[in-house]
């Protein structure tokens, strides 16, 4: 894709759904574009059922990307439109087709698509794999996740984890790892105290971030139950819960007023458009993810991209991406390890030394990077399909 021009095709969530995983395909889009090829995105017309989708709207407010070739096709639970987008995608003729896979539900649509694609005997269909196992286990997931390992040519994984838990569905079929790109569209970095008058917080206070969609995996409860009062208040800080509940919010909320922490804790719970992102991360001295369970995370990268320290748990593949004393710190899932943590952080003063780690570390996480190993991935689906013959 970077020497040889190539027609692209990404089949999944883009404009106008929103979240993560339109940043991701929308982001990947533009640098195959930047590399000269052609690029055209199929994106479902109903990604999931209102009733089943946790959040509030599963549509973004802003306006079309006018750069990417965007058209939604794919209904998760209308046969017939897998068949189309199958169609489509087999008249632009495309040299790679790739297709994220992130829960099971979304199994049966993509995997048919891909199967229908794969029948033309020659565009490669590649899966990025967030998740193989996921987070919130339903009955029937392995059986759908063998499914779609069975209609792929080949994987990337964006953590070692999600690797190793992929050999257990597929032996054969090449697979590579390649960390989580950047997520480097978000805006500029900026001074502090800019971002938080644009937030409406007050300057002179330390903010730690919890950023993204709160899940119960990804224990802010866990934080919650880590923040010590009088450590806090001595220091002038704060934490800034910045993300939309996707479950009950109220266990979170009564651990907030059992221990008086009203003060303490600053809840922006809706979902943080796009041109808000840079504020948050911007006016934070360190991002904190106290996950009980993880595989990777572009919260991760987006704090790269701002140059920001983080704090983070020893689960998935969140430590393989942080090193431990160099960009930050990586604890146990535990508020009292988390504890400890913040209040070394800001005893020790290790924001500067730890923005120092970053600016390092952050150099290999480049979208190019990924670009090579579509291409590596390639060249071993034909070595492995000529090695049948």
């Amino acid at each position: 894709m970077i020497n040889n021009k190539k027609k692209v095709v990404i089949v999944g969530t883009a404009w106008p759904l929103r979240g993560g995983l339109a940043a991701f395909n929308e982001r990947l889009a533009r640098e195959f574009l930047r590399h000269g090829n052609e690029v055209k995105i199929f994106n479902f017309s109903m990604q999931y059922p209102s009733f089943l989708f946790p959040g509030k709207t599963q549509y973004s407010s802003s306006p079309s990307p006018e750069d990417l070739d965007i058209k939604s096709t794919v209904n998760t639970l209308n046969p017939l439109s897998w068949y189309y987008t199958a169609s489509q995608i087999k008249k632009f003729d495309p040299d790679i087709v790739i297709i994220k896979y992130w829960i099971p539900f979304v199994a049966p649509s993509l995997g048919k698509i891909a199967r229908l694609v794969r029948k033309n005997g020659y565009s490669k269909v590649i899966s990025i794999i967030d998740n193989i196992i996921p987070h919130e286990k339903r009955p029937g997931d392995n059986l759908l996740s063998k499914y779609w390992v069975n209609s792929v040519d080949g994987f990337i994984t964006m953590s070692k984890d999600v690797l190793k838990d992929l050999e257990t569905f597929d032996n054969k079929k090449p697979k590579v790892y390649c960390p989580h790109p950047l997520y480097d569209h978000y805006g500029e970095k900026t001074t502090k105290t800019t971002a938080k008058k644009n937030l409406g917080l007050d300057t002179e206070t330390n903010y730690l971030l919890f950023f993204g969609i709160i899940r119960d995996y990804k224990g802010l409860d866990i934080l919650l139950n880590a923040i010590d009062k009088e450590f806090f208040e001595k220091n002038n800080i704060k934490l800034l819960v910045a993300g939309e509940f996707y479950t009950d919010s109220k266990p979170y909320l009564d651990i907030i007023e059992k221990r008086k922490l009203e003060n303490l804790v600053i809840m922006s719970n809706g979902f943080i458009p796009d041109e808000k992102v840079a504020d948050y991360f911007n006016a934070c001295d360190v991002v904190i993810q106290p996950y009980k369970d993880a595989t990777q995370s572009g919260v991760t990268q987006i704090a790269y991209h701002f140059e920001k320290p983080i704090i983070t748990t020893n689960v998935g593949g969140l430590a393989e991406i942080v090193p431990d004393g160099k960009a930050g710190f990586v604890v146990n899932s535990d508020a009292g390890e988390v504890k400890k943590a913040v209040e070394k952080f800001y005893s020790e003063n290790k924001e500067e030394e730890f923005i120092k780690g970053v600016k390092e570390i952050k150099k290999n996480y480049s979208w190019k990077r990924m670009l090579e190993s579509i291409d590596e991935i390639i060249k071993l689906t034909d070595k492995n399909h000529d090695s049948k013959k």
